[in-house]
């Protein structure tokens, strides 16, 4: 018995756009009006009744009432005693907003140095037991040292490391080397931590640290150490190893650079 061809519907080589839709008609009403209240409750600091974050955002009571419930059910919002208050998942939010404010600004700053200085810019900080590298700022023409060995594990070998450890109490550097032990990396590396603590206990407390390629052979760094608070932090610079006489004034212009901003730079301290 013979097939039957089956029958299709021609179909045009390009199909016809969708019509294009006002903006409006993409956007999703419930979200907005729950912002709308969300905005709306971060204006009382004392907290407000549903009907007046009703009559405030212009929302019908019922469908106040229906988003304000879904709100405290996500923690966005807390009811206390017939008022309604931003909640925990708010805050949260408000505080990461605040926290990616502050590394903005640590960021800007080491950007305008970066280019001022004409070097590459670094940010520390010791947390926790560990040095951390919290920025970098640097060109294609003028790039950060690679990080090869692990900065964690090499602080006695680094101006950053240095820098930060200068800043702790006598426990808390032996702590740190009994966990990250000092071994030379270069032939210009500090050999033991007798010598590294010698040089610490010399250079003091919040002098800037200065290093020629025991971290990096071809490199020089400098760290200027800031305290604000119980944060041991640092900024750094380097070079390379044939501009090494350009390192004395580039550590007094970045001093002299932090020391305008050290004010507004207290809170990013801290990102």
């Amino acid at each position: 018995m013979p097939q039957v061809p089956r029958q299709t519907t021609p179909v045009s080589e390009t199909a016809p756009a969708p019509p294009e839709q006002p903006p409006s008609a993409t956007l999703i009403g419930s979200v907005q009006r729950a912002m709308r209240l969300l905005e709306c409750v971060a204006g009382h600091t004392y907290g407000a009744p549903a009907k007046q974050l009703a009559r405030e955002t212009g929302l019908a009571l019922p469908t106040a009432y229906h988003l304000l419930r879904t709100l405290v059910h996500e923690g966005y919002l807390r009811r206390d005693k017939g008022l309604f208050f931003l909640g925990d998942a708010a805050v949260r939010l408000s505080s990461s907003s605040a926290q990616q404010k502050r590394r903005s600004t640590m960021v800007d700053a080491l950007a305008r140095w970066r280019d001022a200085i004409g070097v590459p810019v670094y940010y520390a900080q010791y947390r926790e037991g560990e040095i951390e590298v919290m920025c970098v700022s640097d060109t294609p023409g003028n790039p950060a040292v690679q990080e090869w060995a692990d900065f964690r594990e090499t602080g006695h070998a680094h101006a950053i490391g240095q820098c930060l450890l200068s800043q702790l109490d006598e426990e808390a550097r032996r702590d740190h080397l009994d966990r990250h032990p000092v071994r030379a990396i270069t032939p210009y590396t500090v050999r033991d931590s007798a010598s590294l603590l010698r040089r610490l206990d010399q250079a003091g407390r919040m002098a800037p640290v200065t290093e020629r390629q025991e971290y990096a052979l071809g490199t020089v760094c400098a760290a200027i150490p800031i305290t604000v608070g119980t944060t041991a932090a640092t900024m750094a610079l380097s070079l390379p190893f044939h501009q090494a006489d350009r390192l004395p004034s580039a550590v007094r212009q970045l001093q002299v650079e932090i020391g305008r901003l050290l004010g507004s730079l207290a809170l990013s301290i801290s990102i």
